[in-house]
């Protein structure tokens, strides 16, 4: 795995996306690509760079009080929090406080918030940062439970997404398809891979990866 790690820079070249090709299965489908957002979600310098990229998205145009950070992304929550916070004409959001929360799971993997975090939510602009967007699944599941709570969804921003959109929520990324020549996903019953008898390199999802 580690040999063929391959970095994909940014079009600004401050941020690097690590990845390999291979056979690789999430939890909702097989891919052929694994992205490794592991020292961009753990890393501050490299935190700091992926902070800076998406608050150009949101800097002049969308009023967040409340980030909601999915897949281990709260360093970078942070850092975007203080790029969205920090004073300027163009700042719609300068000066303001920005709540940074994470989401539990409980046994039917369902997302929840205690009651101490619900008032940062309730009547809140709520922004989702994940690190990556495939499906859009867990998209659905995170937009269901912040509105659930009173919350107001602006948008989802992501380092990687396969896609720009869901139900007319607009999805922010850094990188996207294009970036990775032939990344393709697939449901598990029409992988190609599978098909051809060729066996999984590897179980992934947002903590990384498991060889097999």
């Amino acid at each position: 795995m580690e040999q063929r790690m391959q970095k994909v820079y940014s079009r600004s070249g401050a941020v690097a996306l690590k990845v390999a090709q291979g056979h690789f299965a999430t939890n909702h489908s097989h891919i052929n690509y694994y992205i490794d957002i592991t020292t961009l979600k753990t890393r501050l310098c490299d935190a700091e760079a992926v902070a800076r990229e998406l608050a150009q998205k949101y800097v002049t145009s969308t009023v967040i009080d409340t980030i909601v950070c999915l897949d281990g992304t709260q360093v970078i929550g942070a850092c975007l929090a203080r790029e969205l916070t920090k004073s300027g004409l163009a700042s719609i959001n300068a000066h303001q406080s920005i709540y940074v929360i994470r989401p539990e799971y409980n046994s039917n993997s369902q997302l929840l918030f205690r009651d101490n975090l619900q008032p940062m939510l309730n009547g809140k602009h709520v922004l989702i940062l994940m690190a990556s967007v495939a499906t859009g699944k867990t998209i659905n599941k995170s937009v269901e439970c912040v509105q659930y709570y009173g919350g107001i969804v602006q948008g989802v921003a992501a380092v990687y997404s396969t896609m720009k959109s869901i139900d007319g929520l607009d999805i922010q990324s850094i990188f996207s398809p294009a970036d990775l020549p032939g990344y393709a996903s697939y449901e598990f019953k029409d992988c190609p891979y599978c098909k051809q008898g060729i066996k999984l390199d590897a179980l992934v999802n947002s903590f990384g990866y498991s060889k097999l």
